[in-house]
């Protein structure tokens, strides 16, 4: 039955530079990469080399320890370089285009028609398996695991983020089709959120083979962990599996085209950006004709994904992997002078949570924030202001303590199977002690996993 919940606790951070709903293209880009440091825990093994020729489709790596899994090119072209780190680590696949696109051909098939096994197969021969991640430890899914049910958000509530009823617009068929083939991966049930503050775009509302839930709050009820958490908890030993919204689209297309076509549209949004709007590109794109007099010049942060849990990347950088938005804000590195811009003054621009500066007395004000914490990291006291904005039955601070002094059994105890160091993000935001909760978190879920799974 569909469930429809409603989160107390949480926080919009308004900011400016939303992107308008005007899909642009844009030059196609001859460089693309793909980060193996895009996949948490992930040990890859090459089985190309440089100046190998592939198609769009074609597998460039394995998981070592999981060989099944395969890392598909996103384009066709020349391997023209492997990236190694320290003791020879492969870090990245650096790919250059073809003018004109060659994909595998994988064959059309229909998913309604296809067995358990017949989907996994076709999902991890194509390479788009690893759209699919697990709870707990959020990383890519087990292949051999039965969820017991699988999460997909249709929208996203972080800052800027990009509208899925208007990207998926006209995307039905190929979402149909995705949603079709993970139903037929679990015994369980595939739960499709949608926001229930908006009207959905019929991709998500005609959407079938899914239980269609609602959900109404502040960010981040668009988290799959918030909803996961309210729609159907997990305990320990347990899985439950997620994909985002854009990504079942990708499953689904290479059902109906038998093609692995891994392009998504994106949001340019920021503050930074001359004209914030929607772009279409392929997954590991170089942004460098993106960026090109789309953005102001000065300091400036570019960070692929969201001001909250994106990644900081260089004007010349590549898309990430799972990212459906760049976005660019002031780079926070200027003194500002005590009494005008400081804590002594009257704060109209700044955005707080709390009534600390005058600008409470206009909830509607879109802010232009800068990178800078505000503070310096000290040690972590008790505030009570990471329980305001997290909306789980979940005491925040005591996990995150727990954490840090590697109590497994207080872990399991306090709901460390539930979360994601996403869930943290806004902990993090509005932590007086400054701390990097996320990366604390993503240790300890690393602990988890080493220990007890």
């Amino acid at each position: 039955m569909s469930k429809t919940i409603t989160i107390r606790k949480g926080l919009d951070i308004k900011l400016l530079g939303e992107a308008e709903k005007v899909k642009s293209g844009v030059e196609f880009a001859d460089n693309f990469v793909i980060r193996t440091t895009d996949f948490h825990g992930l040990i890859p093994k090459l089985t190309v080399k440089a100046g190998d020729q592939v198609k769009a489709g074609s597998t460039i790596f394995l998981d070592k320890g999981r060989p099944e899994i395969r890392f598909a090119s996103p384009v066709a072209g020349e391997i023209t370089d492997i990236v190694r780190g320290e003791k020879r680590k492969i870090l990245q696949i650096n790919i250059k285009a073809t003018a004109e696109n060659a994909y595998e051909d994988f064959g059309v098939k229909d998913p309604s028609k296809l067995s358990k096994d017949e989907v996994k197969q076709q999902l991890l021969a194509s390479g788009a398996w690893p759209f699919i991640k697990m709870r707990p430890i959020d990383i890519i899914a087990n292949p051999a695991d039965e969820p017991k049910a699988i999460f997909v958000s249709a929208f996203d509530s972080s800052p800027l983020a990009p509208d899925y009823d208007f990207i998926m617009h006209g995307e039905g068929a190929a979402f149909q089709a995705g949603i079709t083939a993970l139903s037929k991966l679990t015994s369980g049930k595939v739960h499709l959120t949608l926001n229930g503050n908006t009207t959905a775009d019929v991709a998500f509302s005609n959407a079938k083979d899914c239980q269609i839930n609602k959900i109404n709050g502040k960010h981040p009820a668009g988290n799959v962990g918030t909803q996961i958490h309210h729609i159907d908890p997990i305990n320990k030993g347990q899985v439950v599996w997620t994909v985002n919204a854009q990504d079942v689209a990708i499953i689904g297309r290479v059902f109906l085209t038998g093609k692995f076509q891994a392009e998504r549209v994106i949001a340019l949004a920021g503050s930074e950006v001359k004209n914030p709007k929607y772009y279409k590109m392929t997954i590991g794109s170089s942004l460098k004709k993106l960026l090109t007099g789309t953005i102001n010049e000065g300091k400036v942060r570019i960070i692929s994904g969201n001001v909250l849990t994106g990644d900081k990347i260089t004007a010349d950088s590549h898309i990430g992997y799972y990212h459906n938005q760049v976005t660019v804000i002031p780079e926070g590195d200027e003194p500002k002078f005590l009494i005008t811009k400081g804590w002594m003054g009257p704060g109209l621009g700044k955005f707080s949570i709390n009534r600390s500066y005058f600008s409470w007395l206009m909830p509607g004000k879109k802010y232009a924030l800068d990178t800078n914490l505000n503070g310096e990291r000290r040690n972590f006291v008790v505030t009570g202001e990471l329980e305001k904005v997290f909306p789980f039955d979940i005491y925040p601070m005591q996990l995150i303590k727990s954490v840090m002094y590697k109590d497994l059994d207080l872990m399991e105890k306090l709901g460390i199977y539930e979360v994601a160091p996403e869930d943290f993000a806004l902990c993090e935001f509005v932590c007086t002690s400054k701390i990097d909760i996320q990366d604390v978190i993503r240790k300890g879920l690393d602990e988890v996993y080493t220990e007890c799974m």
